[in-house]
């Protein structure tokens, strides 16, 4: 028997995996590259805390992460949104907090052709990150999303980041058929065993024969 599939736009399916992972809160700087997906976070019931620069944004993505222990997620549009972060995606790199970092990105249809703010982030993101990686296709953003909040959260933690094209967030695709796995949750697992006393080696000195 046929079933009906769900058809929602990328910025929706971004906002449901990120609710489906626990986040209750997207940290940003209104850019038009992010629209759908702070249309999807309303949808979703996860609020939008606006702040005036996007190192703001980066930055109390991280602190979050510190107080929660859980992913911090931002969103920075294209362009010098995304380098605006920059210094707080270092920071989350050398502190290891666990943070998600999503950015805007210049249509995929139109790349090459200089459209607004387009920037290749990736290259000089990597060095920083734990993942960097664009979406490619609507379809993809669930299974992106749920890889990058996953690596996160894994030790080492760190930072993650993903851009969205513009294109690839306005279209739809289906949603999936069942939520992601929880997320690592290592503070869960076994104790690590009791440090063992260990004697010093003891000192096998031989004459020197004078």
């Amino acid at each position: 028997m046929a079933t009906d599939t769900t058809h929602v736009h990328g910025g929706r399916l971004v906002a449901q995996t990120l609710k489906a992972h626990g986040v209750s809160k997207l940290f940003t700087l209104s850019g038009g590259h992010l629209f759908s997906i702070y249309d999807g976070c309303r949808e979703e019931g996860i609020d939008l805390v606006d702040v005036r620069h996007e190192q703001t944004a980066a930055f109390a993505a991280e602190g979050w992460s510190k107080v929660t222990r859980e992913p911090g997620v931002c969103a920075l549009t294209a362009g010098p949104g995304v380098t605006n972060g920059m210094s707080a995606i270092a920071s989350a790199s050398q502190n290891n907090s666990p943070m998600f970092v999503l950015g805007g990105r210049a249509p995929a249809f139109r790349w090459g052709q200089g459209s607004l703010q387009e920037i290749d982030h990736v290259p000089f993101v990597r060095p920083l990150v734990k993942m960097a990686a664009t979406a490619e296709s609507t379809a993809e953003i669930p299974s992106l999303v749920d890889e990058a909040m996953r690596t996160a959260a894994t030790p080492r933690y760190g930072p993650t980041f993903v851009d969205f094209p513009l294109d690839q967030v306005f279209m739809e695709a289906p949603t999936p058929d069942s939520p992601p796995r929880p997320l690592p949750q290592p503070w869960d697992g076994p104790a690590a065993e009791a440090a063992r006393s260990i004697a010093p080696p003891r000192c096998s000195a031989t004459p020197s024969g004078r």
